[in-house]
């Protein structure tokens, strides 16, 4: 594979073409049959390759974030491994959290092994008592000298009995209104009085996960962000979870879509009924694709907008349907689920293995980095500029606030 496999348009911008080459290199020092997928994604990230629009060093170029498509294309083509397969938490949210407010050190310490699934990362972010409104979380953080004592439970938490590491929101100051007392914390999840519980979902299997917090000690050095600013920081996670959920750009025809054509065609290419429909979501699939492809060119380098509300919305809702497509067209055996109830620990999310499978955990896309009506809120007050919800414990302590 050579510079000119990267398409027509590479070469008349330097930038374009530097990166064109570096990947060639990559390709040609590292080919991706006969190397070891850490170490392919390790010399994938010291090229700079990893993130273009981080810096050098950082496993980044310092260029513009729509660049990396040429990088994931060509890189997909060639049969490279995918990071974000490996450490899809850590990859989409926990980069560029600690990319935007860790220091030196810790960006240092955390980027490459993250970048190269050798570390896996997780979100502790929801509570049983603070999901949507995930300001109003409980879990405490108590400062004592220079480590934090944190006591509390969180769920929902996806992989968390697989990684290393946990992006941890914590209450530091009850006595502020709840956006004010809050810090951000990467904690780590073999810490002693870390427990981690498997929650199983209607799949069989337990990618989440619930988990509790007793004395568990964190250094002050693996604070993200100023204490009480942990809201803050908390934005730059969330924005780019949505992205990371409904924003990606896969190529044209893959992923879900490709499933239900997939079963369409195993089921024989059923009546014209079952055609039109499929159809109808390849259209809205290469929609969703290029709008996020446009959002993605479009995006300023930094904490995405509400650009990833629309994808992520979009997503979850065409998700749902084109499973129950696939579903549909097995007829009556798609009331089985091949396999049965494994009730297991899966090392990656949305796994499936059958048309029955990917409709249960789809059910999750509607749910899972913001429900689809706290994206219609956000789209509603920040997009199309309508008065927000009703509230009123914004400033009132968080202590004051019944729960």
């Amino acid at each position: 594979m050579t510079l000119l496999d990267a398409g027509p348009d590479v070469g008349q911008d330097p930038d374009e073409r530097r990166v064109a080459e570096l990947v060639d290199e990559l390709l040609r020092d590292h080919p991706p049959a006969a190397t070891a997928p850490e170490r392919f994604l390790g010399a994938q990230f010291d090229a700079g390759l990893a993130w273009i629009h981080f810096d050098e060093g950082f496993g980044g170029l310092g260029l513009q974030p729509g660049l990396q498509k040429l990088v994931t294309e060509r890189l997909a083509r060639a049969g490279a491994p995918s990071p974000v397969a490996r450490n899809p938490i850590g990859h989409g949210m926990g980069a560029p959290t600690v990319y935007t407010h860790g220091s030196t050190d810790q960006k240092q310490r955390y980027l490459r092994p993250l970048f190269t699934g050798e570390e896996v990362w997780c979100q502790l972010f929801s509570e049983p008592g603070a999901g949507s409104d995930v300001a109003s979380l409980s879990t405490r953080a108590v400062r004592d000298g220079d480590e934090w004592i944190v006591n509390g439970q969180k769920v929902w938490t996806t992989l968390a009995h697989l990684s290393r590491w946990g992006m941890l929101v914590a209450r530091t100051d009850p006595d502020q209104p709840k956006h004010k007392g809050l810090t951000y914390f990467v904690v780590d999840m073999h810490a002693p009085g870390v427990e981690v519980r498997p929650l199983f979902q209607i799949t069989g299997e337990a990618e989440f996960n619930e988990v509790y917090f007793t004395d568990v000690r964190i250094p002050d050095a693996e604070r993200l962000g100023e204490v009480g600013e942990g809201w803050r920081v908390s934005i730059t996670t969330l924005m780019n979870e949505r992205v990371s959920i409904g924003g990606t750009v896969p190529p044209r025809g893959s992923g879900l879509i490709a499933e239900a054509v997939r079963q369409w065609e195993l089921a024989g290419r059923p009546d014209g009924a079952a055609r039109d429909r499929l159809m109808r979501l390849w259209v809205r699939a290469e929609v969703l694709r290029l709008t996020n492809w446009r959002a993605a060119q479009r995006r300023a380098m930094g904490t995405p907008g509400p650009e990833g509300s629309i994808g992520k919305l979009a997503y979850a809702e065409l998700n749902k349907e084109i499973s129950e497509m696939a579903l549909d067209v097995q007829g009556p055996a798609g009331m089985l689920l091949p396999g049965g109830y494994p009730m297991s620990r899966p090392k990656t999310t949305m796994a499936y293995d059958s048309a029955p499978r990917l409709f249960l955990r789809c059910r999750a896309n509607s749910i899972e980095g913001g429900t689809t009506e706290i994206m219609k809120n956000i789209l509603g007050e920040r997009v199309l500029g309508l008065p927000g919800d009703v509230r009123v414990d914004k400033d009132r302590p968080w202590t004051e606030v019944p729960r």
